[in-house]
Order: C-alpha cells, then sequence, then structure tokens
C-alpha cells in the first residue's frame, strides 16, 4: 500500500525519501573517523608509559631547547652531540646531579627524550592529516566537527603543557620538572583519552540507535560511574604529583607508612604540601581507599543493571580495579622500581577506559534479547 500523500502535494509531484547512497555514506563516514580515533587513542596510550619511562629514566631534561620543527632532526655528526652534550652539562640537572656523565651515557638519555617528543609530533601529524582527509572527502558526520577541532587544540595545549613542564626543570638549581606540571600533563593525557573512548563507543552506533538507547538510561547507575570517573581522574593528579617528587622511594611500606600511619617526621622538609613526599603518597593512598570502597558500590550497582551488556561492563570494571590495588601495592613494597610503575600507570589507562565503557552503557544501554540470553 503507498504512503500517504501530504496535502500539500501537488498530483503528479514525485515524493523523494532518503537515498540509499547517502546512508551509506554517512556510516562510513563513522567508521571512519571511529578508525581515525582510535589511531590516536593507540599512540596516546604509548606515549604515556613511555613519558613515565623517560621520567624513571632522569631523560626529560636532556634536550634543553624546544624547536617544533628542527627539533624533530637528532644530532647527525660528532659536533652536534658536542653541542648538546655541552648544552646538558650546563644545566643543573647536568651540574648538580650527572657532573660525570659520559657521552655515551648522555646518548642514551637523549634519545629517550628525543623519541618522547618524536611521539608527540607523530600524535599532532596524525590528528592534522586525518582531520584534514576527512573533511575534503566529506566523511565528518553532521555535527562532529566541533569535537575533532576540540581534540586538535587538546592534542596541541599538551604539546605547550609539555613544555611548559620541561622548562620547569630547566630553571637554576633543579634537577627535575616540577611535579605539579608532570601532573598537569598527565591529566591532560587522560582528560584525551576520555573524550575519545566516549567518541569511539559513540561512533560504534548510529545517532538513531544511541537516540533510541538512551531513552533507556539508567541514571542512577550512569551518575554512579560518573562518579568513579571523576575519583579516578582526581587520582591520575595524585599519581603523578607523588611521581613527580619521587614520593614512591620514600616510604616503601604497606599498610603503614615507614612503621606508622602518618610519618611523624613528614613536615622535617620545609617544602609546599604538594612537593611533600609523605603528605602526597599518603593522599594516594587514602584516595585509593576511597576509590576501592566506592568501586565495590559501583559494581554492586552495576551487576543489578537490566542489561547484560552493562552487567559484564562494571564486572570488568571490578576486576581491573582489584588487579590496579593489587600494582599499587606491589609498586610502593619495591620502592617504585621501573616494571612495576610502568605496569601501574598503563593498568590505570586500562581501568580508565573500562570505566568510560560502563559509563557510556549506562548511558546508552545495548538492548538485549531474551531469546538469544543477552537481556
Amino acid at each position: 500500500m503507498a504512503g500517504k500523500r501530504s496535502i500539500f502535494e501537488e498530483v503528479g509531484q514525485k515524493v523523494e525519501g532518503p537515498k540509499a547512497g547517502m546512508i551509506a555514506r554517512s556510516l562510513g563516514g563513522r567508521h571512519a573517523v571511529r578508525a581515525w580515533l582510535v589511531t590516536i587513542f593507540l599512540l596516546v596510550a604509548v606515549m604515556i608509559p613511555v613519558g613515565g619511562l623517560t621520567r624513571l629514566t632522569e631523560s626529560g631534561l636532556s634536550i634543553t631547547e624546544w624547536n617544533l620543527v628542527m627539533g624533530s632532526i637528532p644530532p647527525l655528526n660528532e659536533a652536534d652531540w658536542t653541542s648538546e652534550f655541552a648544552k646538558y652539562k650546563e644545566s643543573s640537572q647536568g651540574q648538580l646531579m650527572n657532573p660525570n656523565i659520559s657521552m655515551e651515557q648522555f646518548q642514551t638519555i637523549y634519545w629517550w627524550e628525543w623519541g618522547h617528543r618524536q611521539l608527540g609530533r607523530v600524535i599532532g601529524l596524525v590528528w592534522a592529516v586525518g582531520f584534514a582527509g576527512l573533511a575534503l572527502t566529506r566523511k565528518v558526520p553532521v555535527g562532529w566537527s566541533p569535537r575533532l577541532w576540540l581534540l586538535g587544540a587538546l592534542i596541541g595545549a599538551q604539546g605547550a603543557v609539555g613544555w611548559l613542564m620541561v622548562s620547569s626543570g630547566l630553571r637554576e638549581g633543579m634537577v627535575s620538572v616540577a611535579n605539579v606540571w608532570l601532573a598537569a600533563h598527565l591529566a591532560g593525557a587522560f582528560l584525551i583519552f576520555g573524550l575519545i573512548s566516549e567518541w569511539v563507543f559513540q561512533l560504534g552506533r548510529t545517532e538513531a540507535q544511541l537516540m533510541q538507547a538512551r531513552r533507556g538510561r539508567e541514571k542512577r547507575l550512569f551518575g554512579v560511574s560518573t562518579g568513579l570517573m571523576h575519583f579516578l581522574f582526581l587520582q591520575v593528579i595524585f599519581g603523578a604529583l607523588v611521581a613527580g617528587v619521587d614520593a614512591g622511594q620514600y616510604y616503601p611500606t604497606w599498610p603503614d607508612m615507614n612503621g606508622a600511619f602518618f610519618p611523624p617526621d613528614a613536615f622535617d622538609v620545609p617544602v609546599g604540601f604538594l612537593q611533600n613526599p609523605a603528605v602526597v603518597q599518603f593522599a594516594h593512598r587514602m584516595l585509593a581507599y576511597a576509590i576501592a570502597g566506592y568501586g565495590v558500590y559501583a559494581w554492586l550497582k552495576g551487576r543489578k543493571s537490566a542489561h547484560a551488556a552493562t552487567r559484564r561492563a562494571f564486572h570488568w570494571v571490578g576486576l581491573a580495579l582489584l588487579a590496579q590495588i593489587a600494582l599499587g601495592i606491589v609498586t610502593v613494597l619495591s620502592a617504585a622500581s621501573l616494571h612495576p610503575a610502568i605496569s601501574h600507570q598503563v593498568m590505570a589507562i586500562v581501568l580508565w577506559v573500562l570505566v568510560m565503557r560502563a559509563r557510556h552503557l549506562a548511558g546508552a544501554p545495548v538492548q538485549g534479547s531474551i531469546r538469544e540470553g543477552t537481556a
């Protein structure tokens, strides 16, 4: 039976509906943008542990200048290496921490920092080239351009914060970067992670599917998962504050801190609260306990969801949270040695993404089928 005609339609007028080609192009655009965002996500995921290794190997101040274009070219001959080595030896870290460093040792830390900066340049390039290509081929879904521009702005801001972080360690008398700048840099990376994760989840479904799914939003569960997300973001910041002052090496005991709940000699060092190893590590530990308790609460709420996919998502959050707690304890007991510290950082990424996924599914549940056992 033919569809009803509009009373304003003239006799003989041809009525056209959505063209199949337009729908296919729209879906293709969503898939292309999604693949591009996943690529950037993976690069940032590599960038975080590389940055952690750069810090743990004390390599971050080996390059004393910032040059966006020419800085991508490493020393190519002996004269270039001699010049870079001389600049480093003039820095406070070179004079106070590594006065006897050899050229070979300097080259090792130089390559770590150079690789770290190169990866940052690659991320910026992938964003710029990818966005230009998607825009020229008209594959950017309607309404998505502002979000993708925002991503580019955040990536650019990360580069600027990265240099401010390095420059804070190049000031006279400094042998490492300021931990507040390190925290800002890591917080920016997790903000980028969070946005990309949410957008990738959204692009996995059509706008019509998302609109339908949001009608079944589990508001309380969405609010609980949002709270867990905020808790984790705050913990990431405190983790960076701890790492920035090597606080993990001061109190390598658990559950006490060198035999006390709070070290009695904590304020013997004349530094600010955020630079005090005892204070930041104590705050990091207390927040971890709070997150553990709240995480159990979130898991208990999530396992009662009416949707199987959402329940599974919260189960994964619970498992990742347990793994992260275990890694945190091992990191403390090992005095923040290389492998546990990096594993703890990588697991933070995994936990963050899993929480973002659980939150997304609470806000836009995937409808299951009783017949297929997915309800």
